[in-house]
This record gives C-alpha cells, structure tokens and sequence, in this order.
C-alpha cells in the first residue's frame, strides 16, 4: 500500500466519484484519490458531505482479491484505521465508533466512511471514501460534529500529515480484514458508541428500540427489543436514546 499511486485534486466533485470512473478501466490502479475541497461530496444514504477546504477528503482505490466478503468487512476495518489515525495524533481523545461507520467524539461527528464496490472484467473493486474534519466542522442541524482542531488545538492536523497516518493504519486493517471479520468484530466492540445502552434504530421497515446488545459475525447490529426479542439489523441510522 505504500507503493499505491497518491491523486491531489484541488477540486472534484467527490473522490468516490472519481473513484468510480477509474474503476470503469480494467487497468485502474491502486490509489489513493485527495481532494482540497469537493463540490458534491456524498456521505451514507446519498447524503451531502459539506467539503470545505483544511479537512482531508480522500478515497482509497483498490482491486479486492477477498471479493464482497472482504468488502463488507471494511466498513468497520475502516473506521478502526480512522480511530487509530486520530488517536495517533491526539492519544487524549476517546474516539468512538457508531454503527455502522461513524467515528465521533463525546457524540459529536469527526469522520464520516463510504464503501463503493463493483465489478470490472473478473476483478472486484472498493472504494473506501473517507472524509476527517481537521481543522474545521459543519454546522448541520441535529447532527453535531466537531474537528481535530477544536478536541485539541495543540496536536498536528495537517491534512498531508494525517493522510500518512491513515495510509499506515489502513493497510494493517485492511490485512486484518482480509484474514476474517472476527478479530476485527473484537475490536470495534472495544469503541462502540452505544454498547449495553438502549437506542433507537430507523430502519427501512420502521423504527425500532432496544439495547445495543452485540455485533454478529456479518456486521449485522443485535438489537434486543423489550419484548426480549432479538433482532439483527442490517442497515439503518443507531442513535443513542436522547442523543443525535
């Protein structure tokens, strides 16, 4: 990974996009994509992702031997490398992770993960989109966020720093992803936001409510109902009860 071909944008429209266009090529090679500022940058659920200048929006490119299996191990592989990433520069932040891919502090968004995937030729590609506020923080109504800068004006945030940073982590956690999901299950429980504690889960089907119980063997959320029923979700928006 540290021979993989790094791309500066000063702007794009997102690096995901890009990301997908180079995957169209059966030639594409493995990189990572970096942009100054988007103008259509996207989080989960085609959600925007406002992109102002300073923080580090950036995609890693790459052919996936593992296949879909792999991929969907990356989500939490990912923000794993997030938290190390950020821990790294500033040993005295308590950064959590949020079902499925957030990473935030005391329940204040840092960093939002995208996982794209596709097929060219006989080859799986992902996208592992990733966007860190460094030095600055959008100001969203009921989703509340905060910056590398504001945690801990004393740490080094620049943008080129932190992308080395998170290129070394990430090529750990994606080795340990590629072996198998249940050492890396392990440790994104150690900094799960919301472990043991009642939630509230918006689903395709309709709200639920329960207590963030476990994570199985796919990434699936075990949510035990009051009805004492456990149920797995395998998609939606967790939210601590009381909390955005």
């Amino acid at each position: 990974m540290r021979h993989w071909r790094i791309q500066n944008f000063e702007t794009i429209d997102s690096t995901n996009l890009e990301a997908k266009r180079q995957a169209s090529a059966e030639t594409f090679e493995n990189s990572w994509i970096v942009a100054d500022s988007q103008t259509a940058g996207r989080g989960r659920i085609a959600r925007k992702w406002v992109s102002e200048p300073g923080n580090l929006y950036t995609t890693a490119l790459f052919h996936e031997p593992g296949g879909l299996s792999t991929a969907m191990r990356l989500p939490f592989a990912t923000a794993l490398a997030v938290r190390d990433t950020i821990v790294s520069v500033s040993p005295k932040i308590d950064a959590r992770l949020k079902w499925p891919n957030d990473v935030r502090i005391a329940h204040q968004k840092m960093c939002g993960i995208l996982i794209e995937t596709g097929q060219t030729g006989d080859n799986a590609w992902v996208a592992v989109g990733v966007g860190i506020n460094l030095t600055s923080s959008p100001d969203v109504p009921d989703k509340p966020a905060t910056c590398g800068l504001a945690l801990d004006g004393n740490a080094e945030w620049g943008r080129d720093s932190v992308l080395g940073t998170l290129m070394a982590k990430f090529e750990i956690r994606l080795a340990q992803a590629r072996e198998g999901f249940e050492s890396v299950r392990k440790d994104w429980l150690k900094h799960a936001e919301g472990l043991g504690e009642t939630v509230s889960v918006n689903t395709p089907q309709g709200a639920l409510e329960g207590v963030f119980e476990d994570m199985d063997s796919t990434g699936g959320l075990i949510l035990r109902l009051p009805t004492g029923e456990r149920r797995i979700i395998s998609s939606g928006d967790v939210n601590l009860i009381g909390m955005a």
